[in-house]
C-alpha cells in the first residue's frame, strides 16, 4: 500500500501552491505533534506514600532503553501485576500542564498518574510503569519522532519480555494499563507478537485514538479542515507515519482478551464516539466493555484523570479478572 495515493498526493501539492502562510503554519504545527514534547518527571511513588519502589532500565525490543518503576503492592508484594504505560506527551508521572509552558500550550492541567498507582497499589496490584521512547526519561529513538504505536509497540513487547524473563514478575498474574497513543502501541505489539501475550489476564484501553480523527477535531478548531492532505504530505516530510497509518484500527482485531476501553463520549479534541465505537467494534475480544466518561469534553482534564478522580470502574473489571 502506498503511503499517500496519487489522488491525495496531487491533492496536497496543489494545496501547498494555494495555502496562506499562516495557515501552512498551522498545517506543520498539527503535524508537529507527533514530534513529543518531553513531560518532565514531576512526582514519584514517594509523593502519594508508596514504598519499597525502585527504578529500572528495561531494554525495548530494538534496544532502546526505557526507564520505569516497580512499585510493589501494599503491604508488600502480590501475585498480581499491572503493566502501565501512557499517552503522548506525557510520562510515567502523568502530564505537568499546571507547570506552565511550554506542557499548558497543550492544556493547563495536571494529569497525576502517581494517584493511579496509588489505587492500583492499594487494591493489591504490583505496578510496572515506564517511559516510552522519545518521552519521560526514556531514550530517543526514530529520529524524536512517534509512530502512535508504529515504533512504540517494541517498547511494549520489551516490557512484556522483560517479565516474562524475570524470576518474582514472571510468576504473576499479569493485566495490561494502557492508554492512548500506549494504547495503539499495545494493540500493534499484540498484533506483531500475539506468543508474549496469551497469558494476560485483561487490558483496560484508556483514550485510544485515531490520529485521522485528532488531525480532522484540530484542523477544524483552527479553521484549516481543508487540508488533511497537506498534513499527510508534511508528516511525510517528517518521516513519519500518515494520519491513515496511526489508527488502532489496524490492530484491534488481534487484541483477544477483555477489554475495558475508556473514553470521553463529546472529546473536543477527536471524533467520538464515533471513532472511539469503531475501534470498540473492531475488538477481537470476546468479552469487552465500553465505559463512557460523559458531561464533559475535555479529553486531558477528564479523560486521562478520571481513573485517579473515580477508581471504581477500573478496579472491579480488573478484579473479575484477576482472580
Amino acid at each position: 500500500m502506498s503511503r499517500m495515493s496519487k489522488e491525495r498526493m496531487d491533492k496536497a501539492l496543489e494545496q501547498l501552491k494555494t495555502i496562506s502562510p499562516a495557515d501552512h503554519a498551522k498545517v506543520k504545527g498539527l503535524a508537529n505533534i507527533v514530534k513529543p514534547l518531553r513531560s518532565v518527571l514531576f512526582k514519584t511513588p514517594d509523593d502519594h506514600g508508596m514504598t519499597g519502589w525502585k527504578d529500572l532500565v528495561i531494554p525495548s525490543d530494538d534496544g532502546t532503553p526505557l526507564e520505569a518503576w516497580y512499585i510493589p503492592a501494599k503491604g508488600g508484594e502480590s501475585n498480581k501485576l499491572v503493566i502501565f504505560n501512557h499517552a503522548l506527551p506525557m510520562c510515567r508521572a502523568g502530564f505537568p500542564g499546571h507547570l506552565g509552558e511550554p506542557w499548558s500550550l497543550y492544556d493547563a492541567v495536571e494529569i497525576d498518574f502517581v494517584l493511579q498507582y496509588k489505587h492500583l497499589t492499594d487494591a493489591g496490584y504490583n505496578v510496572l510503569t515506564y517511559d516510552i521512547r522519545n518521552h519521560g526519561n526514556s531514550s530517543a529513538a526514530n529520529g524524536g519522532l512517534c509512530g502512535i504505536g508504529n515504533w512504540e509497540w517494541r517498547d511494549c513487547v520489551g516490557v512484556k519480555k522483560y517479565v516474562d524473563n524475570h524470576p518474582a514478575l514472571s510468576t504473576m498474574k499479569v493485566a495490561l494499563y494502557s492508554q492512548c497513543m500506549g494504547g495503539n502501541s499495545q494493540y500493534h505489539a499484540i498484533h506483531r507478537r500475539p506468543d508474549l501475550f496469551t497469558n494476560v489476564r485483561c487490558m483496560v484501553s484508556p483514550m485510544v485514538v485515531s490520529m485521522g480523527a485528532i488531525y480532522d477535531a484540530f484542523s477544524d478548531l483552527q479553521g484549516v479542515r481543508q487540508y488533511q492532505e497537506l498534513i499527510d504530505l508534511e508528516l511525510l516530510k517528517m518521516g513519519a507515519f500518515v494520519a491513515a497509518e496511526m489508527t488502532p484500527h489496524l490492530w484491534a482485531a488481534s487484541v483477544k482478551m477483555p477489554v475495558l476501553m475508556v473514553q470521553v463520549r463529546k472529546d473536543s479534541w477527536t471524533r467520538n464516539p464515533e471513532d472511539a465505537q469503531k475501534t470498540f467494534d473492531l475488538l477481537g475480544s470476546k468479552e469487552k466493555e465500553l465505559y463512557w466518561i460523559e458531561n464533559t469534553t475535555r479529553r486531558f482534564k477528564d479523560g486521562y484523570n478520571d481513573f485517579g478522580r473515580r477508581p471504581e470502574t477500573v478496579l472491579t473489571f480488573l478484579a473479575k479478572y484477576m482472580k
